[in-house]
């Protein structure tokens, strides 16, 4: 037990050392608040520990520092008068706040060998947050209004909307922010409308179809792409999406025979042991000795598998509407095989192997229409073709 205790101990001191002098070279280097984020993590864990100074006096000098570091910048940038430097303004005061929210909750923070509390300036910013904040959402909307009215290239309408959005996080409701982001978002999109095309001579479900054609259901994350199965009159779609089918095979229906020739020994009663002159065998005790008796039973095992495989195969072409011209197309295929084994035999069924004998519960089944078998198929479609549109970009 000890043995196995003191290696414990000694991983976990090297750990914490390593920890430490991490945080120490995150102070030394700069890295002010790598060396406040780590001391705040592990002085909540237990503050009153001796183990844990280091972090007590790292967070107090690394806090000072990040503070003076942080003004001097925010005084320097207010001097230049720049107003592309309100963003990093607003940034520095929010985080200043933060840091101090993070602190506050571990006040008072002991420092044993000196006999005192760790010392903490907490000014409050609060009145210097707002009016930054109030010039950059100034700053932002007029700057993203202006590019909105400029705007006639789509690249721009998005760049222009997370404008807007980075403005509605950090002040929202301000203006007409949202008005502004739902007309440059719509403004951005890509609209896509989706084709379907049947050249394989065969109907397709329209259970399959609807499936395909849900796009809902295929937890798409793309922002500027928006794609319409039923085309709207008003809008101007920027490409076509065309889901073709090329072919789609279905096999004839088919059931294959398999004998098997089983054989095994099974015990069938008993009988006396006799020596090799014929004579029975007895114990010490002059009583005759009984063994089993085995004999040979055969059965022919008799195993039918019904099968129909459906294959289908089609491509997913892009077409741009304003040039006429494919964008990409991608091959879409599918299979899909309907399988059923049942059994019966003939003979002693003790001479079936026990992986068989569950077969003979089993009976033929109806093989499924057509229909059924391409939508089953179609069913890996959908995934295949969630993959494709996860993949696409238009620009």
């Amino acid at each position: 037990m000890i043995r196995t205790f003191l290696p414990l101990v000694v991983l976990l001191i090297i750990a914490s050392c390593g920890g430490v002098k991490k945080t120490q070279e995150a102070l030394n280097t700069g890295n002010y608040l790598q060396a406040i984020n780590t001391s705040v993590r592990e002085l909540a864990e237990n503050k009153t520990k001796k183990n844990k100074q280091t972090y007590v006096l790292v967070l107090e000098e690394a806090y000072a520092k990040f503070l003076e570091r942080e003004l001097n910048e925010i005084r320097f940038l207010e001097k230049d008068g720049n107003p592309a430097h309100l963003g990093d303004i607003y940034r520095m005061y929010t985080e200043i706040r933060d840091v101090q929210n993070r602190i506050r909750p571990l006040l008072p923070l002991p420092v044993y060998e000196q006999n005192r509390q760790a010392r903490f300036e907490f000014p409050n910013y609060d009145r210097e947050l707002l009016a930054a904040k109030e010039e950059l959402s100034a700053y932002l909307y007029e700057n993203a209004s202006a590019m909105l009215r400029r705007a006639t290239q789509k690249w721009e309408f998005r760049k222009v909307y997370e404008d807007f959005q980075y403005l509605d996080e950090i002040n929202p409701g301000y203006a007409d922010t949202k008005d502004q982001m739902e007309y440059a978002y719509h403004n951005g999109l890509d609209y896509v409308k989706v084709k379907l095309i049947n050249d394989s001579q065969k109907i397709i479900p329209e259970r399959l179809e609807a499936d395909l054609l849900n796009f809902n259901t295929y937890g798409l994350n793309d922002l500027w792409t928006a794609y319409h199965t039923n085309p709207v009159n008003d809008i101007e779609y920027d490409y076509e999406m065309q889901l073709s089918f090329r072919n789609i095979d279905i096999s004839l229906e088919q059931v294959s025979e398999r004998q098997i020739i089983q054989e095994r020994q099974v015990r069938d009663g008993t009988q006396y042991l006799q020596d090799e002159d014929g004579n029975v065998v007895r114990d010490s005790l002059g009583n005759r000795i009984e063994v089993d008796r085995f004999r040979t039973v055969r059965c022919n095992f008799y195993e039918f598998t019904q099968q129909k495989i459906a294959q289908v195969a089609g491509n997913v072409n892009f077409v741009d509407l304003r040039t006429q011209q494919p964008v990409n197309s991608y091959p879409l295929t599918s299979e899909f095989v309907f399988r059923h084994v049942y059994a019966n035999y003939e003979g002693d069924r003790r001479a079936i192997d026990n992986n068989l004998v569950a077969l003979l519960d089993l009976a033929a089944v109806p093989f499924p229409s057509d229909e059924e078998m391409v939508y089953h198929a179609g069913e890996d479609l959908k995934s295949r073709l969630k993959n494709i549109l996860s993949r696409q970009r238009f620009n």
